[in-house]
């Protein structure tokens, strides 16, 4: 075959240099050249993690046993010798900004697996990255002075970057820890400093600093938040990411597998500054009573955070022995009372009232059997049959409570055939009971399931935390100068309320939360924040396909919402278990969902890619398939299949 002259930049030689000009055949394969590429340089060093980018194609060239041919690469292609691994600055959610070194070269999903590795950050599947929010030109020039914490040195054949493009590793494996910490951060004081600053909590921010943060003045602001997330599917470098390039690290996916304070030191604090900020910058709203208790358990974990350092290691003999232990109490305990919980409790009767319209509640007898609720007129009429029979499995249940207000609601969304049915019951007594019943039916389990009453115990110690002291301050002064509230409670109560307003009544819930430890308190906090009405919902700004106006499209772990963008109300709602299948045309860029019942809704989205979209409801569908008995080895496979659509194949 003919010779010909490729031309080759080498980027270690630097950017006056020439390219190398190599004499090939176009059956040479990528392997040679890069070999001849390394004999023509003459520097010896180590080139193992170096490879072709191909400029114009926008592609990393790594298969080497494949013949330029087969590439289709001709003289005139713009080749680049370059490192897979580059720095990159990474913006936590607490704030701080580390600078390491990322693969370039693997797709976005498997430099967030080797990120979170050398992180130790379990289940890296919820985490991926986005694009920061544009700042402006005054805020760009006091980064120049950011402090950026250096993870450079760390080398690549440790636990952080050992998954390569062909190798499968168990996701939960965890690296060699030293001290309660990954060798690489126990190598020195400054190492081991800068992983206690990823697993401690950060003391909250000054009010100057919170009022000069951007907060999503409506539902669309946080919309266009959805768009700066990469591509899961695709590399940094195809996506226009720059050496050096400043990027955030954030929790996408809201439902958390097995968190775990024994293992997610790490994990736990980072999602608990993530929840911190998104309530701090009215990311998620909530009601007055819940914010003021927020603010409590962010003054306890600040205050309990500076004054007992957080125990990074752990008795690996005790742990066994406790989790031995609670396993038989379980197992003793469902064997016990399995009986007489079928016998009594399934067939107890209790009265509430069932919300009928927006304005007004009438009262209904209630009886709850199995995974069902019934509603009778009467408590006599009860042994007839039943105006209504609701059977919980599979719906959606959620808190809307305020105990000063004495309001007690239970929220249930019902599948139906075209979406979902919204029912509210207002308890007049035993919330907790009815609640935890609720929780155990929409999972298919009866009152005869042994974790019933440490749920209603769960539910009680939320309620616990509402409960106001007036009167009674216990060991927090009321004057407590330890106190800013304008750094608890998001920058609308500062224009609301004085501080000596805020400060009583953040002490009073201050109360009910001062006998945790550090663990329980991040534990209570993400607990409170998952059980908000609008948790976990990612919104996107869509036109459906007949419809003349913009909407919104609310992403849940579990469904879709279909939000009406002028008035806020919930339009429609649809479950991903009814999904029959789900498709893009990328020509038009529009998407296609097929649900049960011959039900189809198409769209195309204003604020972001479709396929950011795509790849929501397909990483959602991902996060239901994971197991206790699966979740030793993370299904990469799969996950590209659900979110990438053909342009992942």
């Amino acid at each position: 075959m003919a010779a010909w002259d490729l031309s080759v930049i080498v980027e270690d030689l630097g950017n006056e240099t020439p390219p190398v000009s190599l004499s090939v055949t176009s059956d040479f394969h990528i392997g040679g050249v890069m070999l001849k590429l390394v004999e023509k340089t003459q520097i010896k060093r180590d080139w193992s993690d170096h490879a072709l980018w191909w400029e114009q194609k926008q592609q990393w060239l790594l298969r080497t046993a494949w013949s330029l041919e087969k590439y289709g690469i001709h003289a005139d292609a713009r080749l680049v010798f370059m490192p897979q691994h580059k720095p990159l600055r990474l913006g936590l959610p607490n704030g701080i900004t580390l600078r390491l070194r990322a693969c370039y070269s693997s797709p976005v999903f498997k430099t967030v697996m080797g990120i979170c590795r050398m992180l130790n950050i379990r289940h890296p599947e919820e985490l991926s990255l986005l694009r920061p929010v544009e700042e402006k030109k005054k805020k760009k020039d006091k980064d120049v002075n950011e402090e950026i914490y250096d993870l450079c040195e760390v080398p690549l054949t440790s636990g952080a970057f050992i998954s390569l493009h062909s190798l499968s590793i168990p996701e939960t494996s965890r690296p060699c820890l030293y001290n309660g910490m990954p060798a690489h951060f126990a190598d020195s004081a400054q190492m081991e400093s800068i992983y206690k600053m990823l697993s401690i909590t950060q003391p909250p921010p000054a009010p100057e600093v919170l009022a000069k943060q951007y907060r999503p003045a409506s539902v669309v602001d946080k919309a266009h938040i959805n768009g700066r997330w990469l591509d899961s599917s695709r590399c940094l470098l195809q996506q226009g990411i720059q050496e050096n390039d400043r990027l955030w690290l954030r929790f996408k996916y809201l439902t958390f597998y097995e968190l775990d304070p024994k293992y997610d030191v790490v994990r736990l604090t980072q999602l608990y500054e993530q929840a911190r900020w998104a309530i701090l910058l009215e990311d998620i709203d909530c009601t007055e009573e819940e914010m003021m208790l927020f603010g409590a358990l962010q003054y306890h974990i600040s205050k309990v955070s500076q004054s007992e350092p957080q125990i990074l290691t752990t008795n690996a003999a005790m742990d066994d022995l406790e989790s031995a232990l609670q396993c038989l109490e379980v197992k003793m305990e469902g064997e016990s009372s399995s009986a007489s919980e079928m016998l009594v409790r399934q067939v107890g009767c209790f009265s509430l009232p069932k919300r009928l319209t927006l304005k007004g509640y009438k009262q209904y007898w209630f009886k709850f059997q199995d995974t069902s609720i019934s509603y009778f007129k009467s408590k006599e009429e009860s042994i007839g049959e039943p105006i209504q029979q609701i059977n919980l499995k599979g719906c959606e249940v959620a808190p809307d409570v305020n105990v000063a207000a004495q309001k007690f609601l239970i929220r249930l969304l019902i599948p139906a055939p075209e979406g979902m049915n919204e029912v509210y019951l207002r308890c007049d007594n035993q919330y907790a009971q009815w609640m935890a019943a609720c929780r155990l039916a929409s999972k298919g389990k009866s009152l005869a399931d042994s974790t019933f009453q440490s749920e209603i115990q769960s539910i009680r110690s939320f309620l616990a935390m509402q409960k106001t002291n007036s009167g009674s301050h216990g060991n927090a002064p009321a004057n407590d100068e330890s106190i800013n509230t304008y750094s608890l409670v998001s920058p609308r109560y500062h224009k609301k309320y004085k501080v000596k307003q805020l400060t009583p009544r953040i002490l009073d819930a201050y109360q009910n939360v001062a006998q945790l430890s550090l663990t329980d308190a991040v534990m209570r906090f993400l607990q409170i924040w998952q059980s908000l009405p609008d948790f976990g919902l990612s919104y996107v700004v869509v036109r459906f396909k007949g419809s003349r106006k913009d909407e919104v499209l609310g992403i849940a772990p579990n469904r879709l919402i279909r939000i009406d963008l002028g008035v806020g109300d919930v339009v429609k709602t649809w479950r991903y278990n009814n999904m029959k299948q789900w498709n893009v045309n990328w020509d038009i860029r529009q998407m296609a969902i097929e649900f049960e019942g011959n039900v189809n809704i198409a769209f195309g989205c204003v604020t972001a890619d479709c396929k950011i979209v795509h790849e929501f409801i397909g990483g959602y569908i991902f996060m239901s398939t994971r197991s206790r008995e699966k979740s030793d080895t993370l299904n990469e496979e799969l996950f590209h299949k659900l979110t990438g659509g053909h342009e992942a194949l």
